[in-house]
């Protein structure tokens, strides 16, 4: 059994997504432990997007990559193409998107919970995202568009991709919940 962070984003919670998204988790048999809508500040979402050098260069690399794949001039756009300066400018985006309205925070448990929600909601880029998913069924934003328009990809939706990051992330947003498991 694993726990969870899913972070409903202000792009879903503006759409009035919020009852869908948590009930296709709920479908599945995955038990929502606990629940909180959060208007986020620079603080919190500055640490749930880390300042790490390694963690900000590989999100540049994969926007460098995107650039690449669509035949973009990433230094023209983005006046570079080295992934670390890349990647500061992107997780300034992520920090401006999670920001722009309220977030809905939820704790999910369940058998491999981390490995299913993140096949429910699909591939971080929905224009990838398989149909059935959040991400396919929600959105079609796509790296050529955000990118253009210098913002974050809207995918409605983050999940941990580990349970060392889910462990962090849950006591980041819901540090009460784990000081008491503590």
């Amino acid at each position: 059994m694993e726990r969870t962070l899913v972070l409903i984003k202000p792009d879903a919670f503006k759409r009035g997504l919020v009852g869908e998204i948590i009930s296709r988790f709920e479908r599945v048999g995955l038990r929502l432990e606990e629940t909180k809508i959060v208007n986020t500040t620079t603080e919190i979402v500055g640490k749930h997007y880390p300042d790490d050098e390694n963690w900000i260069r590989s999100v540049g690399k994969k926007t460098v990559d995107a650039y690449k794949k669509y035949n973009l001039n990433v230094a023209e756009d983005l006046g570079t193409n080295n992934a670390l300066e890349v990647g500061k400018l992107v997780r300034k985006w992520l920090i401006c998107q999670l920001t722009s309205g309220p977030v809905v925070a939820l704790i999910l448990s369940g058998n491999h919970a981390i490995e299913v929600v993140r096949k429910i909601i699909g591939n971080t880029i929905p224009l990838f995202a398989e149909l059935g998913t959040i991400r396919g069924d929600f959105s079609i934003d796509s790296p050529d568009l955000s990118i253009k328009k210098k913002r974050a990809l809207q995918n409605l939706v983050h999940a941990s991709s580990s349970i060392e990051e889910a462990k962090r992330e849950i006591s980041l947003w819901f540090e009460k919940v784990e000081n008491l498991l503590s």
